[in-house]
Order: C-alpha cells, then sequence, then structure tokens
C-alpha cells in the first residue's frame, strides 16, 4: 500500500511538471505566433498604393535593402525581403550570388524611365500608340508597374542574354527550381500572349503580389493611368487588362 501510494505521488508529480513545460511551450507559441500576426507588414491595397503614389522610406511597411545585396538605395515590403534574404542564403550555399538591380519603385521612378525611353523615340514618325507599345516591350507604363507594389525585384542583369552564359544560366536555373520555396514567381515568362516580353531577370514575391493583382483587376482602370507621355493612348491600349494583368498565370 505504501509503495502504491509513492507510486502515485511521484506519477503525479511527474504529470504536474509535464503539464507546466506544456503551458510554458503553449504559451510562447501562441506569442510568437501574435507577435509574428502583429509585425507582418501588408500594403495599404488602394490605387494610389497600387500605382505607387507613396514614398517608401517613410513607409513602416517597408524596410531598406542591406549594401551587401545591391549597390544603390532600395526598398521592399518587410516580408518579401525576409523572403528575399533567406532566398539568398539559400542560393549562396550552393554557389549562386544574388544581387537586386532594382526593387520597389514609386510612380514618379517609373516616370523617369518612362520619359527616358519615349525621348529616344521622339524622331522617329510613329503614332503615341505605337510608341508605347514600343516602350512597353521592356518597361511599365507609370502607374502599371509591379514594381510599385513593393514585392517584384530585378536580379543580376537586364539582358536575358545574360541568362544563357554559364553564370547567368546557373542563376536562372537555380531560381526555376528553387524561388517558389521561398514564395517568388517569374511574372514574365516566355510565350504568353499579351504584356512585356520575357524578363527572366524579374521574379516577384507572390504572396503579397497576388493580391495586388487581384485588387489591380477589381479597381485599376486605363483611365487612372495618365501624368506622363501617351497616357491618353492608355485605353486603346487595354494597358491593365494586357499588361498588367498579362502575366505568367502562376502568378496570379
Amino acid at each position: 500500500m505504501i509503495k502504491r501510494k509513492f507510486g502515485l505521488r511521484s506519477s503525479l508529480r511527474v504529470y504536474k511538471k509535464s503539464l507546466r513545460a506544456f503551458k510554458k511551450t503553449a504559451a510562447a507559441a501562441i506569442a510568437g505566433c501574435l507577435l509574428s500576426f502583429a509585425t507582418r507588414a501588408q500594403p495599404p491595397l488602394t490605387v494610389a498604393y497600387i500605382k505607387g503614389k507613396f514614398t517608401p522610406a517613410k513607409s513602416k511597411d517597408f524596410v531598406k535593402i542591406a549594401p551587401k545585396y545591391g549597390d544603390k538605395t532600395m526598398y521592399l515590403l518587410k516580408d518579401a525581403y525576409a523572403a528575399f534574404e533567406k532566398m539568398a542564403t539559400a542560393a549562396a550555399k550552393e554557389g549562386v550570388r544574388l544581387r537586386l538591380i532594382s526593387a520597389t519603385r514609386t510612380f514618379d521612378d517609373q516616370k523617369e524611365i518612362w520619359e527616358n525611353k519615349w525621348k529616344k523615340l521622339a524622331t522617329i514618325p510613329m503614332t503615341d500608340s505605337a510608341k508605347a507599345l514600343k516602350v512597353m516591350e521592356f518597361s511599365a507604363a507609370p502607374g502599371a508597374s509591379r514594381h510599385h507594389w513593393g514585392t517584384d525585384v530585378d536580379l543580376n542583369n537586364l539582358d536575358n542574354h545574360f541568362f544563357d552564359l554559364p553564370e547567368g544560366k546557373k542563376i536562372y536555373e537555380w531560381m526555376k527550381l528553387h524561388a517558389e520555396e521561398f514564395g517568388f514567381g517569374q511574372p514574365y515568362t516566355a510565350g504568353r500572349p499579351t504584356g512585356y516580353k520575357e524578363e527572366r531577370w524579374h521574379w516577384s514575391y507572390l504572396p503579397i503580389a497576388k493580391k495586388c493583382a487581384a485588387f489591380a483587376a477589381a479597381h485599376l482602370t486605363d483611365a487612372d493611368l495618365q501624368g506622363f507621355s501617351g497616357s491618353a493612348s492608355a485605353p486603346n491600349l487595354q494597358i491593365v487588362k494586357r499588361y498588367v494583368l498579362g502575366i505568367n498565370p502562376a502568378c496570379l
């Protein structure tokens, strides 16, 4: 009888100790989840945001990219950047160096790119629609760029031919095999019927970019694309339908 009582007491002590440990672990796990939820950066989905009408440096949702990843000041949404860092670390372990050439761009940033390319076509006898189509082979109209969303990056080189060379091919093959593991996808693949030409350097953080694309599909119109050379041609060219949404279906 004494031995049985002692055994019961011992079992009870072990049970209570295990219960306390479980409660402590569970509390820590819940706290971690709550902290993750509280700090998760999500963009304010408005037409203004989708068009890049904001300043990333002044937004709490964005973070400045470390110099080791690029040679200029760049920003990404916090979640997109965290995913990129994990991807870059994993790539480096396999001898692949991922470098950022471009990340978030505001409306004004995109307008500068657009206007520079537009001016180069000034002496060529073309309609505004034809000029816009030429520029949009590789560059988005201001207000219609995925780079406005804080989710998209350009990697290593802005020339598709680079990714046919040994160094570039290694990078591109690695990205095709592993980018999805970190939430990234290639929006501008080859063989699409509409939209920009193939861009092997352009990758998008899909957990947020898909939400932005869905919002654009529901709320962004060609009439919203104004304030740059040739903007009057936007409705005729169906920029939102053919370019903003004319991407790799896996990225929608």
